[in-house]
């Protein structure tokens, strides 16, 4: 009997589900929000996602469902909870990946290291909150908030006035880091556990721009602690699925989580290409229960690229052509997507046996495709 997994959500990461899922010979379908969405080759719906019943409905013809997001309400992820349909991640996890002020608590609670952090309800919070932590402060909106929407560094409460409202928000110390880490975690609903090496991500304007894996100069004691803060929030709070596990190195050798991700991420793209089992292949065989692949590195050196926003023209065949002709080594991946300013179109990856080489052609194959 063919397993079936059915996906809400039909963007990008639904999208690179697919060819694993042919691969594994598993039926998968697609809630799209809209037509023409980077997934629409499996889209089997399209309807809105925060409506219980167009979920259900969707959810009757699969063995399990699965996201591409985390931003459905739980009151529909509970009412499918209640109508017997196996959701991985389960509401119960998701929460902590929807709301960061409950994700802050329950980690301080694990005595996983955070950031110093506050829940604030107003400014005279806020502007408390700045003074302690040396004059400046990170603020977040507890919920909706990516790609460095809903983030805000601040000297005074006046710089978010216009967010505040019925609801606190997310403060937290301004973190002196020399860089960012993703520590990559899956786990299945068995309890087995296993996870990629950490890699260094690179942001620019909140966005992800490129990942190098391994993490460069990541020692023994690195991989370590990045690994067993992953296992333990994986294992606490009961993922089931990929999860990726944000992390600032700081100056003072201390590892901090950032954000959580319940759902294959910007930072594993480059598992395609570059390891035995990819992020996506392995949250399929997690979410269904299946054996666990390989997490090891296909070559010493990988190195991914995000395509960003993409020709004004709107032509992605030239560059294209471009690319592929100068970095043959290069392993393109185009979203489906019409180019935008500053969106995430696609993204290049090149693995190899040298570091300086791989992230060469990565960067030369992703530049191709620049306005």
């Amino acid at each position: 009997m063919t397993l079936r997994v059915g996906v809400i959500g039909g963007g990008q990461l639904a999208r690179m589900m697919i060819p694993p899922a042919i691969e594994l010979g598993i039926d998968i379908r697609v809630l799209a929000e809209a037509e023409g969405m980077s997934a629409s080759i499996a889209a089997t719906a399209v309807g809105d996602y925060t409506d219980l019943e167009t979920v259900l409905s969707f959810a009757r013809g699969v063995d399990v469902v699965t996201f591409d997001h985390e931003h459905v309400p739980q009151a529909v992820l509970q009412g499918l909870v209640a109508a017997g349909v196996a959701v991985h991640p389960g509401p119960d996890a998701l929460q902590y990946a929807q709301d960061k002020l409950l994700m802050r608590a329950r980690l301080a609670s694990l005595g996983v290291p955070v950031p110093s952090w506050a829940s604030v309800a107003d400014s005279a919070d806020l502007d408390a909150f700045i003074d302690a932590h040396g004059g400046r402060a990170v603020v977040k909106t507890a919920r909706g908030g990516y790609d460095g929407k809903g983030v805000r560094v601040v000297s005074s409460a006046a710089q978010v006035a216009d967010w505040f409202g019925d609801d606190p928000l997310l403060a937290e110390e301004l973190v002196d880091f020399k860089r960012e880490l993703s520590q990559l975690v899956a786990r299945r609903p068995s309890g087995d556990v296993t996870l990629w090496p950490v890699v260094e991500s690179i942001q620019r304007d909140g966005v992800c721009a490129e990942v190098l894996a391994p993490a460069p100069g990541g020692s023994p004691r690195l991989a370590a602690v990045a690994a067993q803060i992953g296992t333990t929030i994986a294992e606490s709070l009961g993922v089931t699925g990929v999860l990726a596990v944000e992390l600032f190195e700081t100056l003072d050798e201390r590892i901090l989580v950032n954000e959580l991700a319940m759902r294959p991420h910007n930072t594993g793209h480059w598992t395609i290409d570059g390891s035995t089992t990819s992020q996506f292949e392995q949250h399929l065989r997690a979410v269904l229960d299946l054996p666990f692949g390989a997490t090891g590195h296909t070559a010493p050196w990988s190195v991914m690229v995000n395509i960003l926003g993409g020709p004004a023209s709107g032509d992605l065949d030239t560059p294209l052509r471009a690319a592929a002709a100068a970095q043959p080594t290069a392993k393109l991946h185009l979203y489906g997507k019409p180019p935008r300013p500053g969106r995430k179109i696609g993204h290049v990856t090149v693995s190899g046996d040298d570091l300086a080489t791989v992230a060469y052609e990565a960067r030369a194959a992703a530049a191709a495709f620049d306005s």
